[in-house]
């Protein structure tokens, strides 16, 4: 039997397993560093297959990491299960409509990101103990990578240090390597203080601390046309210092969401909105706190790693759809706004590229890009600080419709889809293959790690968040 055909055979025996954890973590959304629910349903079948567990890694309550084997090669697989706020949405269905008494979503796909991961990890254990091979397989519990960057605290502990390679993926509407670099960021808050006094009888003896944020808004939308045109700098407005317009709003807060192709530049363009909000609160005759929140670093796609993982992508092949779901597709389709359905070719999310898509196509029909890409793709994530650590490699896998936005109420409702269990499945094989051709052949992890060094060019990792910064919860 060849590895594409244990590895098929082996998930799709152990399938109704991975789909019943995907939906109980999708039907328990819990935010940044919340995820306790979530956690115990990786963990428990971790357990079951012998994986030796640490829990509360890197000081986090829902970080940890399971691991099966000694020896080197270490390979590990990343998983997150994390969901998004206020995206809350039922399943299966084609029309916006929220779960009553839930607030949250999982409008990125983590139930199904952590689950196929899992999979994909005891996949390969099993295959390892039946062929009698020597290596660590490593499942890394991720939290908090929505707003909270968990494998950049992960990595500041030093967690991924002595791993030889590592695999993710990520759910979506198209199907392909994630061959792109990612924007580094950084997230801080920007707390203002002033004076309270009556609006109206005595307004020139309060020092409005919500002028100072509107101020420092205006100032940072002016500094937006000098920056690279790659730069996103968003904001929201977390405490406009109350609901009383006859008051002088003593105490206001924004917070920064800052980001760049490379870290280094990130922190110029965060130190030079920090010397706007310093400007604000000088024309306002505030005080101004900084609170750095969070960051993570740029993504270094592993050109080796990820021509492996492309033949596996081959190999294993596209999910296959049945005529009720195209049809099902084919509604969430017509939900879409014309601008986002003229956007449904553009593989933004992994190359910056286009592909064409037919009339009357609502799902993906082919594996695309390859390997290689000089894009940069406008979003960020955390697998970025282990990509500096390791070579890394990662793949999107179709689980929903074409057109379908990351952070949407469309991608929830198919989030628990056979569309997104099929997807599931097929990744899990994806990562599992990946992972056992490395496993077979050293040339592999070798010269990947030949090709980081190469592309980091003497430069070590530097955490971009700072020792004295810990992870904090959503609600905090």
């Amino acid at each position: 039997m060849n590895q594409y055909q244990w590895v098929n055979d082996f998930i799709e025996k152990t399938r109704d397993n991975w789909i019943s954890i995907s939906d109980q973590i999708w039907s328990h959304p819990e935010t940044r560093f919340e995820e306790y629910e979530s956690t115990k349903l990786l963990i428990e079948p971790l357990k079951k297959e012998g994986f030796r567990i640490k829990e509360c890694i890197a000081n986090i309550e829902t970080a940890f990491v399971a691991e099966f084997g000694k020896g080197k090669p270490v390979i590990a697989f990343l998983g997150e299960y994390d969901a998004l706020s206020d995206m809350s949405q039922k399943g299966n269905i084609a029309y916006k409509e929220r779960v009553k008494d839930s607030e949250n979503g999982h409008g990125c796909g983590h139930n199904l990101l952590g689950t196929g991961t899992l999979a994909g990890a005891i996949a390969l254990k099993n295959y390892m103990e039946e062929h009698d091979l020597i290596g660590t397989v490593r499942f890394y519990g991720c939290p908090g990578e929505e707003g909270g960057s968990g494998k950049t605290f992960m990595a500041r502990e030093g967690v991924f240090d002595d791993v030889d390679m590592a695999l993710c993926w990520h759910p979506g509407p198209h199907t392909g390597v994630i061959a792109s670099s990612f924007l580094a960021n950084i997230q801080a808050y920007f707390k203002f203080k002033g004076k309270s006094s009556h609006a109206a009888a005595s307004p020139h003896l309060g020092r409005s601390a919500l002028d100072a944020v509107e101020l420092m808004n205006v100032g940072v939308n002016y500094l937006r046309e000098h920056v690279k045109p790659e730069t996103r700098i968003h904001y929201a407005i977390t405490n406009t210092g109350g609901i009383s317009p006859n008051v002088v709003q003593a105490n206001a807060e924004v917070l920064y969401l800052i980001r760049a192709p490379e870290i280094e530049e990130t922190k110029e363009v965060y130190e030079r909105v920090i010397k706007i909000a310093e400007g604000a609160a000088l024309m306002t005759e505030t005080e101004v706190e900084v609170v750095f929140d969070k960051a993570c670093s740029n993504y270094i796609p592993n050109k080796v790693l990820g021509k492996t993982m492309y033949e596996s992508l081959l190999e294993v092949g596209l999910p296959e759809f049945s005529a009720d779901e195209k049809d099902y597709a084919n509604e969430i389709w017509n939900t879409l706004a014309q601008n986002e359905k003229s956007n449904a070719g553009q593989l933004i999310a992994i190359a910056n590229e286009n592909i064409k898509v037919s009339e009357g196509q609502y799902l993906t029909e082919e594996i695309y890009p390859k390997y290689e890409s000089n894009a940069i793709l406008p979003g960020s994530s955390d697998v970025g600080d282990v990509s500096w650590i390791t070579p890394t490699a990662q793949c999107m896998m179709t689980t929903c419709a074409l057109g379908t936005a990351l952070h949407s109420w469309q991608m929830v409702a198919q989030g628990t889809s056979s569309i997104a269990h099929k997807g599931l499945l097929q990744v899990s094989k994806v990562l599992a293959l990946t992972a056992i051709k490395a496993l077979g052949n050293n040339e592999i992890i070798d010269n990947a790690k030949q090709e980081l060094q190469e592309t980091l060019n003497g430069t070590p990792y530097e955490c971009p968040i700072p020792a004295d910064v810990k992870p904090s919860k959503l609600t905090n």
